[in-house]
């Protein structure tokens, strides 16, 4: 008597084959997605800025960036899809905004910039109980074509004249990466 073995390939919902198994316990990847391109960077250093305007963050530090996706170094601090990897994309943006004076941020915002233009933001208003600092996010699931590129933005409204974006290499980031199978 002799054994069958079956064989068995898996699909995605184009056809292609993602893995096989041939019945032993052995299983195959191929064309098996991941989730890349994908980035994270941060700030190296407090940005002092203008009260109550949009200011780009300066992300200038990759923590890593697995394809050259992320621009840290022109002052651009975005990143841009490149060739061949149009699809979904999760974004995460968040900074660590501070008035440097006890209860004089009145409101503050983190805006999503993409292709140069406001697309989605995160808003606080202190209502007249004005704080000192605050760390406000944003995330977002998008769909991005080859060329798109998204920048991170935040604003402080400051009683005091004086707001920064505060360094800290725990908090202050960026990042994003392509969904599996989008």
């Amino acid at each position: 008597m002799s054994s069958i073995i079956k064989v068995n390939t898996y699909q995605d919902a184009n056809g292609n084959a993602l893995f096989s198994s041939d019945g032993s316990g052995n299983v195959t990847l191929t064309n098996f997605p991941d989730n890349t391109p994908a980035f994270v960077a941060r700030m190296s250093a407090t940005q002092n800025i203008s009260n109550n305007v949009e200011t780009l963050v300066n992300f200038d530090t990759e923590i890593f960036d697995d394809d050259g996706v992320f621009d840290n170094s022109s002052g651009n601090y975005k990143f841009t899809v490149p060739s061949g990897q149009a699809g979904k994309y999760s974004i995460y943006g968040r900074v660590l905004l501070d008035s440097q004076s006890a209860a004089n941020m009145q409101n503050c915002q983190m805006i999503l910039y993409k292709n140069g233009a406001k697309h989605e933001y995160n808003y606080w208003n202190f209502n007249s109980n004005d704080i000192l600092a605050c760390t406000v996010e944003i995330q977002s699931i998008l769909d991005l074509s080859v060329g798109d590129y998204i920048q991170m933005y935040a604003k402080i409204n400051d009683a005091s004249g004086s707001p920064r974006f505060d360094y800290d290499e725990k908090i202050s980031r960026f990042s994003g990466y392509k969904l599996i199978g989008a």
